[in-house]
């Protein structure tokens, strides 16, 4: 791997991977803002990184390119495959033949359609659901390599986001691909696009995106107060509560893509009570406005004796003096950086925000 030092970073520390993160839709992805993230810690002095929020990993895969030692994390098992696909994983890729045994119907198989039954005229055609059936079913025992199949499984999730409106599963809404009308918003041309020509394009941005830093990093699937406690800094960023108590609640956004995951068990966990057949609620304090500043506190006590990191949104719950009072409980210095962001599917205009509590 050739070692790159990128000159815009103007701190002691640098990035030494030229590695870019793969294009993503995912909401909360801090991908736009990896560079305003490191001029903001670069100077730190730290060795290894807890991203106990992990999500997309763009920021875990940012921290891998500095050579740091890094414990991905996140309680949603498919956020956790994106964690072994490109943060844990040093070198494997997905190969032409590997690509072509997850597209190809096997003669010998009989294939199962969970997807075509139960999402009919939901979220994505009756073609494509079939086509997703064999493709999840492929991955799952065509492969038998896991770190194969977490990359399979990125460029799947990708290829779903991509092809729906809002790039969520929030509502069933596939009307709004089909009906024959002149459209100000939305991509129909990438809506349109067949599954295999997007899961390809994705496959090659994954395996573009496999580097080994010459660490030993880790993805972990866990809850944010189970994780290790011996990282040098904790990145935090948890989901987001807006001022009128709105939740930003990751499960329901991308049930679709937990349950290609858990493809065997999937109709067990399904809602069949919702138009859009959304999986079983799961209980969270970070999806709740009366719960959320404790849900902070545990895990500002938990992880007390690293630097702390934490993202967020200035106009949210709580707020960022909230967030700094409580923050001084623990550590004895804390900084503000915010940066101007447009948010997907919001109007307004707010700022994200990062705390730093030394």
């Amino acid at each position: 791997m050739q070692h790159v030092q990128q000159s815009f970073f103007p701190t002691q520390q640098t990035r030494h991977y030229n590695v870019s993160f793969p294009s993503t839709r995912y909401q909360g992805s801090k991908r736009k803002l990896l560079e305003w993230i490191w001029t903001q810690v670069a100077d730190l002095e730290f060795d290894s990184v807890l991203d106990v929020f992990g999500g997309t990993g763009s920021v875990s895969h940012l921290f891998k390119t500095a050579r740091k030692r890094i414990i991905y994390n996140d309680n949603l098992l498919f956020n956790w495959n994106i964690g072994l696909a490109l943060i844990q994983n040093k070198k494997t890729r997905l190969s032409p033949d590997d690509v072509e045994l997850i597209m190809q119907e096997n003669p010998d198989m009989t294939y199962p359609d969970f997807i075509a039954r139960t999402f009919q005229g939901i979220y994505f055609t009756d073609e494509e659901n079939v086509w997703l059936d064999r493709v999840v079913y492929n991955i799952d025992h065509v492969l038998t390599d896991p770190i194969k199949q977490a990359l399979a499984r990125f460029a799947l999730y990708q290829a779903c986001i991509v092809k729906r409106p809002y790039n969520l599963f929030h509502r069933a809404n596939l009307y709004m691909r089909q009906a024959k009308v002149e459209r100000s918003f939305g991509n129909k041309t990438t809506w349109d696009t067949p599954f295999e020509t997007h899961f390809r394009a994705f496959v090659a941005e994954a395996n573009a995106a496999v580097f080994d830093n010459g660490r030993q990093n880790v993805a972990l699937h866990q809850d944010a107060l189970n994780a290790p406690t011996d990282a040098d800094l904790v990145y935090i960023d948890p989901p987001y509560i807006s001022a009128k108590g709105v939740g930003v609640d990751y499960h329901e956004f991308y049930h679709f893509l937990e349950g290609l995951t858990t493809y065997n068990t999937w109709p067990d966990q399904v809602d069949y009570s919702t138009k859009h057949r959304r999986m079983k609620r799961h209980a969270s304090p970070w999806y709740r406005a009366d719960e959320i500043l404790d849900a902070f506190a545990a895990v500002f006590a938990r992880y007390q004796q690293s630097i702390l990191v934490v993202s967020y949104r200035n106009d949210g719950i709580p707020s960022k003096t909230d967030l700094i009072q409580l923050l001084k409980r623990y550590k004895k210095r804390v900084t503000e950086a915010n940066k101007s962001q447009q948010y997907v599917l919001s109007k307004r205009h707010s700022k994200e925000l990062l705390l730093i509590a030394t």
